[in-house]
């Protein structure tokens, strides 16, 4: 079967993290039999904030002009569209429209099969016309952010998504809480399924550092990096180690500061999948009491590496990690106080927090592997076929 995946977010030379997870996906179809190449949507515009910073505006200029059309990842042909829009915070769910056409130019040239688009919208919808028009099937994989962003609320862009949704030949959701919400919003539910993104399970693990704790994940507010923050106030011999890059970090190393506790803060910015898993492995629990999370594969990533995680209890994602696991440990949401009492009282028991972590591991192995992933992606384009 030929495939073509689009996706807005997928890496690229100049940032290899983004979609690392998409693309892991697409490696796993091809483990199963499919032909892979994949079309990554690329707005090639600096951020609005580069425009108030003359030499940071030079440098994403550069960046953008270095950035290929096309290249291969791990044998992959993929293409970068290029598209321009407004900026994200005015126009953000319109940027399907803007999209639409230099998407439909790339896909007429493939000849392929099934066309698996990564959120609703853009990817989803720019995908839609053409899919329809060419009479492929389009399955659409629905991450969470597409029904749950503030910038895609509006009843008009609501009603696009759901058209899009009900119209797509299948709807993959990754996990139960999302299938609820992506059914409910659509009206139907027949086409939709399930399918958990994986990780990789090291064989060995090198010894844990007893002081510190890690958090993995973007650096925006809805993550809640601040109450791992204020949590640490009162976790006086605990070092937080924060893995990512986000708009809100400079909030967050200003905040660490005013607290008197930036030198147990290491901010280590985005890093590399591998560098960012060594940094993760090394870290006895993994903290991300993060709300609106659909799934979060940095919980996975983190039990894979024998690092319990914490959570919030409301959460679909977490809930559902957590129904398979009690090395899920769910805390309620915005509660500093509460998080900190479950990191006190999880590694104040090494023998009990051995052996969540290789309850978690084991968790990892019977239902999130990168194989399990792609089995279940390649069952649902044979149904949509």
């Amino acid at each position: 079967m030929r495939v073509c995946v689009v996706a807005e977010y997928y890496p690229r030379p100049d940032d290899p993290v983004s979609g690392v997870w998409a693309h892991r996906q697409a490696l796993a179809a091809r483990q199963e039999g499919c032909e892979v190449r994949v079309l990554a949507l690329d707005r090639p515009l600096p951020p609005a904030a580069a425009l108030r910073n003359p030499e940071r505006l030079r440098g994403e200029l550069a960046a953008i002009g270095a950035r290929p059309r096309r290249t291969q990842l791990d044998g992959i042909d993929v293409e970068y569209v290029r598209y321009l829009s407004p900026p994200r915070e005015r126009s953000y769910a319109a940027w399907e429209r803007y999209a639409r056409r230099p998407l439909a130019r790339a896909l007429s040239r493939l000849d392929v099969d099934l066309i698996h688009a990564h959120y609703a919208t853009p990817a989803g919808a720019a995908a839609h016309a053409h899919a329809a028009s060419h009479h492929i099937p389009l399955v659409i994989s629905v991450h969470g952010g597409d029904l749950l962003a503030p910038l895609l609320q509006a009843p008009p862009t609501r009603m696009r998504i759901a058209h899009v949704l009900s119209r797509a030949a299948a709807v993959l959701c990754n996990s139960e809480a999302t299938r609820e919400r992506a059914a409910s919003l659509c009206g139907r539910s027949d086409h939709m399924r399930v399918v958990h993104l994986g990780t990789d399970i090291p064989d060995r693990l090198p010894p844990k550092s007893p002081d510190v704790i890690a958090t993995v994940g973007h650096v925006i507010p809805r993550k809640r990096h601040v109450d791992v923050l204020e949590a640490l106030v009162h976790l006086p011999e605990l070092r937080w180690v924060v893995i990512g890059d986000g708009p809100a970090l400079l909030r967050l190393r200003a905040r660490a500061a005013a607290l008197g506790i930036a030198d147990r803060v290491e901010l280590l910015g985005a890093l590399p999948h591998d560098q960012a898993m060594a940094a993760l492995e090394r870290a006895p629990m993994m903290v991300l009491p993060s709300v609106d999370e659909a799934f979060g594969v940095a919980y996975i990533e983190a039990l894979a590496h024998g690092a319990p995680a914490v959570g919030v209890a409301g959460e679909g994602g977490p809930e559902e990690i957590a129904r398979l696991t009690d090395a899920m440990v769910l805390v309620p949401p915005r509660d500093p106080r509460a998080l900190a009492a479950a990191i006190e009282r999880h590694l104040a028991d090494p023998a009990e927090l051995a052996r969540l972590a290789e309850r978690g591991r084991e968790a990892v192995r019977a239902n999130f592997t990168w194989k399990a992933c792609g089995e279940a992606t390649v069952r649902a384009y044979r149904e949509a076929t």
